[in-house]
């Protein structure tokens, strides 16, 4: 998920007549490659155990998250007001849900879809990610800028950083480079937390209303979906700059990057999603599902695609794409 925590209804708006022309040679698929499966009120962020096969859904307005097996929804678990971020440990078998509200991060049994425990993350706790090799837990706020960092082992809060950032609205994890990357959606930057010391240590410039992040650490690259532009922004890690960015038709709030292909997916196309050639930088298909889709997550072993539908409370299960 990593990491995106605005719905495309609440953000900027910018004309995108501009970018139509340059993207008309993207490769459509076919509309018999998705699947819809009824959720719960307004699905937001999503999340994929690529291990187990079962995906995450948050609810924000039920206060659930409905699990799927496969293609149907096995479990429905109360996490409170308003969830706004989830994520997962794969090692272990953790699933995590960030609640804004009540500044907290849920902590589930991915084994048996229940609750192990409530931590403390503060106010505004929204962006997750997981270190694995760490076990560690990494909440961005929406609202300070600060990040929490919890203990997988025990779930409890280790510390709260202090960041440099108003809000973030994304967060995605380099555990081999130790690094946390987080969006700063009201700096335009991208700032980096190395996770050995637990300080800042850089700042990137990106496009307007950076929102979701997806790193590839094989290629160190860092792509960012914005909010307020109609680009995704790629960053490189080795020199913290910004790389030429891919023109999309629409503004994006969630990108997901399935590791083996360094294909990228994000919610920026003609009402669906589109993906990128990572390695270089090109967008090479488009899904329109007729809706403004909410977060994006796919299934690093078998490449299947998950997209929220807020609107009419659906998750799309896409394949072959």
């Amino acid at each position: 998920m990593h990491g995106s925590v605005i719905g495309r209804r609440t953000m900027f708006t910018l004309a995108g007549a501009a970018v139509l022309g340059v993207l008309g040679t993207a490769r459509p698929a076919s509309a018999a490659q998705v699947v819809t499966v009824g959720v719960g009120d307004r699905p937001g962020p999503v999340a994929v155990n690529s291990v187990t096969g079962k995906v995450y859904v948050a609810n924000s307005a039920a206060g659930t998250v409905s699990v799927l097996d496969g293609r149907g929804v096995v479990a429905t678990v109360r996490v409170g007001d308003a969830p706004a971020g989830v994520a997962v440990n794969q090692a272990t078998n953790r699933v995590y849900v960030a609640g804004p509200a009540a500044g907290t991060v849920t902590v589930l049994d991915g084994g048996n879809d229940g609750v192990l425990g409530v931590v403390g993350a503060g106010p505004g706790a929204s962006a997750l990610a997981v270190d694995e090799a760490a076990n560690r837990v990494y909440a961005g706020s929406a609202t300070s800028g600060s990040v929490a960092i919890i203990d997988g082992v025990s779930s409890t809060l280790i510390a709260i950083v202090p960041g440099p950032g108003k809000g973030f609205s994304g967060v995605s994890v380099d555990q081999g480079r130790h690094l946390v990357y987080l969006a700063s959606l009201y700096t335009d930057t991208v700032e980096i937390l190395d996770t050995a010391s637990a300080t800042f240590t850089g700042s990137v410039k990106v496009g307007r209303g950076p929102a979701g992040l997806g790193t590839h650490p094989a290629s160190d690259r860092v792509y960012v979906s914005n909010s307020g532009i109609h680009h995704l922004s790629i960053v490189d890690g080795a020199t913290r700059a910004e790389l030429p960015h891919v023109l999309l038709r629409s503004e994006a709030s969630s990108v997901a990057v399935h590791q083996a292909t360094n294909t990228v997916y994000t919610n920026g196309g003609p009402n669906g999603v589109v993906k990128v050639d990572g390695a270089r930088g090109l967008l090479t298909g488009e899904l329109s599902l007729g809706v403004n889709p909410g977060d994006v997550a796919v299934d690093q072993r078998t490449g299947t695609v998950y997209v929220t539908d807020p609107l009419h409370d659906l998750v799309a299960v896409i394949t072959g794409f």
